[in-house]
Formats: structure tokens, sequence, C-alpha cells
């Protein structure tokens, strides 16, 4: 039997899209999971939230149909167990096995895949002649952004497995995509960016810097630089290089909206060592100077938009945005002296995003990568962001 063949359950047993498990958690309703992926799977990322208790029983554990008082001690028998799995097979099985011991039971359908297909908006409350909606997905922490302004649209960090959520927003905001903008090589998701300007004509943008790392791109694209401006509709994004995360990182700026990528988040900062491992202590260095001369001079209202949010981030009118002034009082990391800061940085990040390299690869055009394949790569949690348990004063 493999991984994908798991036995027929004996009993029926209902299943839950994961948009009404996130609607029930984001509800503050009291959630258990069971989750049966393998230890090493369920550690690296899980669903959670402050009401949910979640406990990890390995697939493998079941098989023998033997569902003996040990291995279900830690199983609630008085209230609804959601049972979750990859992909919705193994779940099945185990809650059928668990129905049939009376407990009160469902399985999440289509498992963490599922989960990792949620994908939602929220429209940002900004001082800008132009709509600006925020992209959240809540299985990664990824963020990404659509601005449209006089017909015309930008969007900045696209997804790939979400360019047609991008698409149908521009038509229903009547719109021409214009630009696909990245503000930097990912290591954590698949841009979007060549997908979309197929689909549609617009034109691929890229930090000159972040090109330099190699880019093979079978299509048209464009770079800027530090101080280039350009317009989309009514308003013009202004370009802010601010490396440290990578050579390339840049930041967009429209109004008041600064969008920063994965060079400051609303609860840390970024990490220094995706790019060149060897060469982190340097780029710490350089993430410094980049917060101290280019980001935190810009006002205090000004609304950072990060590229990412964590489990630490707390969303401010449904979206994960903060203004700048905040931030600057609340985390540590934004306050202390260069020696300090990159001492900090660099003695305390989290392991690297899995397939980080493939995906580095698929990003620069180096690799071939088919939409599935990608989906399965950025499965997980993004681990862009230095360390965030310190690095607020909370």
């Amino acid at each position: 039997m493999t991984v994908d063949n798991f036995p027929d359950a004996d009993v029926a047993v209902e299943s839950i899209d994961p948009t009404t498990l996130k609607d029930r958690i984001d509800a503050g309703e009291e959630v258990f999971l069971l989750d049966t992926r393998a230890a090493d799977d369920f550690n690296q990322w899980q669903i959670s939230g402050e009401n949910v208790e979640i406990i990890n029983i390995p697939y493998f554990e079941f098989l023998t149909g033997d569902v003996d008082d040990e291995l279900v001690a830690d199983i609630p028998d008085d209230r609804e167990v959601m049972v979750l799995c990859a992909k919705g097979g193994s779940s099945e099985y185990v809650a059928g096995l668990l129905k049939e011991r009376d407990y009160t039971v469902n399985h999440l359908e289509d498992g963490m895949q599922g989960w990792a297909r949620i994908y939602e908006s929220q429209e940002l409350n900004a001082d800008t002649a132009a709509t600006i909606l925020q992209y959240q997905r809540p299985s990664s922490g990824c963020l990404a952004y659509l601005i449209i302004s006089e017909g015309e649209a930008a969007v900045i960090d696209p997804l790939r497995a979400f360019t047609d959520e991008y698409l149908e927003d521009v038509q229903t905001h009547s719109a021409d995509l214009t630009y696909a903008l990245d503000t930097h090589i990912h290591a954590d998701h698949i841009s979007g960016i060549r997908a979309l300007t197929a689909e549609t004509g617009a034109m691929a943008v890229l930090p000159a810097p972040a090109a330099d790392r190699g880019v093979e791109y079978d299509q048209s694209y464009e770079t800027v630089a530090n101080g280039d401006t350009f317009t989309v509709g009514d308003v013009e994004i202004d370009v802010v290089h601010t490396p440290g995360h990578t050579t390339g990182m840049t930041a967009y700026k429209v109004g008041n909206v600064l969008f920063t990528g994965d060079g400051l988040f609303t609860e840390s900062v970024a990490r220094p060592d995706l790019e060149d491992p060897e060469a982190a202590k340097n780029a710490a260095e350089t993430l410094y100077e980049s917060l101290t001369e280019k980001i935190l001079p810009q006002a205090a209202d000004t609304i950072v938009a990060p590229a990412h949010f964590s489990d630490a981030a707390a969303p401010n009118d449904g979206t994960y945005t903060a203004a700048l002034g905040d931030l600057q009082e609340s985390m540590d990391a934004l306050s202390m002296d260069r020696d300090e800061f990159v001492e900090f940085i660099v003695a305390d990040m989290p392991p690297r995003p899995a397939n980080y390299e493939e995906i580095i690869a698929t990003n620069l055009g180096q690799r071939d990568t088919d939409d599935d394949e990608a989906f399965t790569l950025e499965l997980g949690p993004n681990n862009c962001a230095a360390s965030d348990e310190a690095l607020t004063g909370d």
C-alpha cells in the first residue's frame, strides 16, 4: 500500500472544506485537529491559531485497523475532532476508525494541500489615488498586492499558483494589467510575473541587481533601480533599493504605502542568508544600512506593506500592515546599533524555506518547473524573516 492508497473507511465520514475551517478559526471557534502526517512534515508546518489545539499521530499507526485506548488517549471524546493529512486520503480512513469508536469526527477535504490553496484579499485603507488589494495566503504567510488606478493595474510579488485570482480582480475593476513586479528573487514561492505577462502582455519588472543574479527568461522584462519612477493610472510607483535580504531587494512606494517585500515585516526584519549563506554577516550590515537610511527616514504614518506575515503578526483592519512609526516603537531590532543588530540577526535565524534552492532557480528562469511541481515545492512556511520571537518589545 502506497502513501496515496489507503483502505476505505467502513463508515461514512463528513468532510469539511478548508475555507470553512478557516472561517471557524477566524470566528474564534475552538478547534481540535488531529494531524496524521509524518512527524517531520507536521513539525515543518501546521495549522495554528490561539483557538486551535492540534496533536500529531502519524497515519501509519492506524494502518493495522486496531485502534487501542493508548493510541487515542490524547484525542478528546467530548468535542468535535477534525482529522487532516497531506491530501485527504489517510485522514478519511483515520476519521472512519474514530467514528466507529463513537467519536464526533470529520476530516479536512484535500488536507494540507487544500489548506494551501486558500487565498483571500482585503483592500488597504491608504491615502492614495488607487485601490490597493492585499492578497493573503494563510498556509505560508505570503502576501501580494494589486494596485488599480484609472483603468490600469500593477501587481507586486504575485504567486504563480494564483494567477487567475489577480486576473479576475483586474477584470472586475475594468482595468488592464500593465506591470507585474517582483521586489526580489523569492526563495519561498514561485513568482507569477512571467505567467501574468504571458497571459496579458503586461511588462515584467525586476530590480536590476536581481536580474544580475543570472535571470534567464524566455520573455522580455524591464529592470528598475533606486530612484526610478513609473506610472499606473494616476499614481506613481517610486523605486527604493533596500538590499540586505538579497542584493536586489527593492521596495516600491505608492502614496503613503511602502511595499517593503522581505526587507521589513510588521513583526520582524529580513534574514540575510538566503542568497549567499557565506556572506550573511555582510548582508546583515547592508540590511541595517537599508533600514536606517532608506526605510526608517520615511514619514511615521507610512504604511508598511510587507511580502510576508507570520503567526506573530496581528492583522490591522483585516490586513497585515502597520504604520512605520508604530513599528519603530514596538520592534527592538529597529532601535539597535549596527553591531548589536548584526550580531542578533546572524545568531538567531530559523531554518531555511523548504526547497529554497529549487525555488530560486525556478524564479531565475534557470530551472523548468511545471505548475504541479511548483505548487508542491512551495508548500510550508516561508521562513524568510529573522526570528520574530525576540524582535518585538512585548
